[in-house]
C-alpha cells in the first residue's frame, strides 16, 4: 500500500505521517522546500494549486490512496482572502481529482462541521449543507468537486482540531494553556456549541478507514458537544490552572469577520457504532494531550 499524505506539515498531517501503519510506504507533501521535519526520504515538495506540479507528483508516486490534510483553514481570513482560500481548498481538490484519476487512487478528504450553518446540530453525515461563510462554502465546493468525481473517496468531517504539533500556530487549546498559565484573563464564548477532536484521534481513525478502504462520508470527532466556555473550563481543571482567569462572552460580542455555526456538533455515532472508530470524550482527550506534552 501506498499512501500520499497532502498537507504534511499541518496539524493533522503531522500525526497522519507518525500513525503511518507498519509495511505502508508513505509519501509526505506539502508546499514548502524543505521537509522541516518530516524525514526528507519520504517528503515532496508539491503546491496543489498548480495543476501540473500535481499531476507531475501523483504520476511519479503513483499512489493507491491520497490523504488530503491539506486546507486554508483560517475562518476570518478566508472572507478577506477569497482567491487564495478558494485555490487551496477547491483548485487543489480539483487538480487532486484530476490527477487521482490517472493512477486510479482513492481519495480520503478531510472536511469541516463549517458546511452547515449551525442551526439544528448536531448534524449526522446526510444532513443538507447549508455554510455560512466563505470558508465553509469553499470546503462544501471541495466536498462536491470529490463527490461528482468517478473516484472512490471518503468525507471525514471534523472540527475543533487541537493536539501536538511542531512549527504550527497555537491551536485553541495550546493557546488557552499559555494564556492561564502567563496569568492573563481570557474572554471565551458560551453560544458556540459543538465536538472537540484530538489530532491524534483522528489521525488513528483516518488510517483504520483507509486500510479497511472504506468509502462514504463520516463525522469523526470527539465523543462529546459542548460549549468553547466549558471546554475552557475542562482544560484549566485537567492542567491545573486558574479557571477564575476565564470569563464568559457572545459570539456577537466578538464581531469577528466570518459568521460561525453556533449550534453546531457532528453526530459521531455511524463512527463509533458502524465503524468501531475511538474517538475520546473531552477530559479523556485533554488528559492524552497532557501526556504527549509531558512526554515531548
Amino acid at each position: 500500500m501506498k499512501v500520499l499524505i497532502t498537507g504534511c506539515h499541518g496539524l493533522l498531517g503531522q500525526r497522519l505521517v507518525k500513525y503511518a501503519p507498519p509495511g505502508c510506504d508513505v509519501v509526505a507533501t506539502d508546499v514548502h522546500k524543505d521537509s522541516q521535519f518530516i524525514r526528507a526520504e519520504i517528503y515532496r515538495p508539491c503546491d496543489l494549486t498548480v495543476r501540473d506540479a500535481v499531476i507531475n507528483l501523483i504520476d511519479t508516486v503513483q499512489p493507491n490512496d491520497i490523504i488530503n490534510a491539506a486546507a486554508f483553514t483560517d475562518v476570518d481570513g478566508a472572507e478577506e482572502q477569497r482567491d487564495l482560500c478558494w485555490l487551496v481548498n477547491v483548485i487543489a481538490m480539483e487538480n487532486l481529482v484530476q490527477a487521482a484519476r490517472r493512477v486510479h487512487a482513492d481519495i480520503y478528504h478531510v472536511s469541516t462541521d463549517y458546511i452547515f450553518n449551525g442551526e439544528n446540530g448536531p448534524y449526522r453525515e446526510d444532513d443538507t449543507p447549508n455554510p455560512l461563510g466563505f470558508y465553509g462554502q469553499s470546503k462544501l465546493a471541495a466536498e462536491q468537486v470529490l463527490k461528482g468525481s468517478p473516484l472512490n473517496f471518503t468525507i471525514a468531517r471534523t472540527m475543533v482540531l487541537y493536539g501536538v504539533s511542531e512549527n504550527n500556530r497555537p491551536e485553541f487549546v495550546g493557546w488557552l494553556i499559555k494564556k492561564l498559565r502567563n496569568n492573563e484573563p481570557v474572554h471565551i464564548v458560551t453560544d458556540q456549541i459543538g465536538n472537540t477532536t484530538l489530532n491524534d484521534d483522528l489521525a488513528r481513525a483516518l488510517w483504520k478507514l483507509v486500510r479497511r478502504s472504506y468509502h462514504g462520508v463520516v463525522h469523526i470527532a470527539g465523543r462529546e458537544i459542548l460549549s468553547r466556555y466549558d471546554f475552557a473550563l475542562k482544560i484549566a481543571n485537567v492542567f491545573n490552572l486558574n479557571v477564575s482567569l476565564i470569563n464568559p462572552i457572545t459570539t456577537a460580542d466578538f464581531r469577528q469577520k466570518a459568521p460561525r455555526p453556533l449550534k453546531s456538533g457532528l453526530n459521531v455515532d455511524k463512527a463509533i457504532h458502524t465503524l468501531g472508530l475511538v474517538l475520546s470524550d473531552v477530559e479523556g482527550g485533554l488528559r492524552k494531550y497532557k501526556a504527549l506534552i509531558e512526554n515531548s
